[in-house]
């Protein structure tokens, strides 16, 4: 074989090999458009920011609030963050099955979750907090093994939190603060061990927390649970979330001593206790030197001066301590040697539960 004949053969070859590659990503295009269109053509666009720029004349790597993969050139992630989009979530998202990240945070959708979003195991990534979403988290979550963040803070969403979520174990973040929820929280969500953060405030939990609670949790740095129901007491293994950092645990029923092991928490930034049935000294708290923020509002045992060891936490610039049974003498000078400080309440009171300021 010649040359010439050698060279019409390869180029033959690669035109045909590009023909193809240029068919299947037209295919895949293709597969990801329609579900994106049948999305756009449910939902409510005040702003008509789809509208105008989601149309076939470009293709959907640049249609706005999308993104693709380099090498499939298929949707990787979908950010339609702060559009004032209204409507349900339209099922048809769940045919974009190379979706790495979906980020619907910040706009008016509503109702349930559809159970198509089940079918993205790829994803890594949901975020859909700041809407009106409602009905139980679903269970269908639990199939999604690969997710890292999941964020759905700020809707209505009702009945318990899912024992099952404890199979997401690459979860680092888990975010349903400002809902409905109620039940107690499942002692599994305890044994992810690659959590980061576990933010459950501002609902309606109730019953205890579980004995070992920080055994599994070595990455944990973040622990909101106040503004709930919850009681019983806090488990000394509190401090086994060595790496804790925001620790609030107020407006809830806790009940018992404070733990001396909060004081082997070095890396603690804030510590919120306050508002609940707590007895105890400042002890456990003087050792924590990195602390910006302290409240430990209405804690029973806190009675007679106010230690002067809390003068040597340098970096404090919140300070908040509401005893119930009175504070005497005079207030240690070490306290205003803290040139962080901004923010400075001191008070007693005779009510369990302070419902305001104290006086």
């Amino acid at each position: 074989m010649n040359y010439n004949t050698c060279f019409h053969l390869l180029s033959f070859l690669f035109i045909q090999c590009s023909i193809v590659s240029l068919a299947m990503t037209v295919q895949n295009l293709n597969s990801d458009q329609f579900p994106l269109f049948e999305f756009n053509d449910r939902i409510v666009d005040p702003q008509n920011v789809l509208a105008n720029n989601w149309t076939n004349s470009t293709s959907i790597c640049k249609w706005v609030g999308v993104s693709c993969g380099i090498i499939h050139e298929r949707v990787v992630a979908l950010n339609l963050t702060n559009m004032n989009l209204r409507s349900t979530i339209p099922p048809h998202l769940g045919n974009l099955s190379f979706l790495f990240s979906l980020d619907l945070s910040n706009n008016n959708f509503y109702g349930h979750l559809p159970n198509e979003l089940g079918q993205l195991h790829r994803l890594r990534t949901i975020r859909l907090s700041y809407n009106r979403l409602n009905g139980e988290i679903p269970s269908w979550l639990a199939n999604l093994h690969r997710v890292q963040r999941l964020e759905m803070k700020n809707n209505n969403f009702t009945g318990t939190i899912p024992q099952t979520l404890v199979n997401i174990s690459n979860l680092e973040i888990l975010n349903l603060e400002f809902n409905q929820l109620s039940g107690q929280v499942p002692s599994s969500i305890f044994n992810i061990s690659s959590l980061k953060r576990i933010h459950f405030r501002d609902n309606s939990l109730s019953g205890g927390l579980p004995n070992d609670l920080c055994v599994h949790l070595p990455k944990l740095k973040e622990l909101y649970l106040n503004r709930n129901e919850l009681s019983s007491f806090i488990p000394s293994s509190i401090d086994k979330c060595c790496n804790l950092q925001i620790l609030e645990l107020s407006i809830n029923q806790f009940s018992g001593i404070i733990p001396k092991s909060i004081g082997n928490l070095t890396q603690l930034k804030q510590l919120y206790l306050g508002l609940n049935n707590l007895e105890g000294q400042t002890e456990e708290i003087d050792n924590l030197f990195g602390l910006e923020m302290l409240s430990i509002q209405a804690i029973k045992g806190l009675t007679g001066q106010i230690p002067k060891e809390i003068g040597n936490l340098l970096g404090l610039e919140l300070l908040s301590i509401q005893a119930i049974k009175g504070l005497t003498g005079q207030i240690s000078t070490s306290i205003f040697n803290i040139s962080s400080l901004k923010t400075i309440a001191l008070s007693s009171c005779n009510n369990p539960i302070c419902p305001g300021p104290c006086k």
